[in-house]
């Protein structure tokens, strides 16, 4: 069970990137350098809870 819990705050934090990346971008001007970190978060996060999927229980 523990396995599912950080899937799931992973998964609550990868949502809220996404939030971030969606405003970062809708600003007249929005920063480069912010929005690739963000992504990168983002991408990490996935990556993260993809592997804790595929992992035997």
């Amino acid at each position: 069970m523990a396995v599912e819990a950080r899937i799931r705050q992973l998964g609550s934090r990868h949502e809220n990137l996404d939030k971030a990346i969606r405003d970062e971008m809708s600003r007249p001007a929005f920063d480069d350098v912010r929005l690739r970190e963000l992504k990168r978060q983002k991408l990490k996060l996935k990556e993260e809870m993809e592997a804790l999927r595929s992992r035997p229980h």
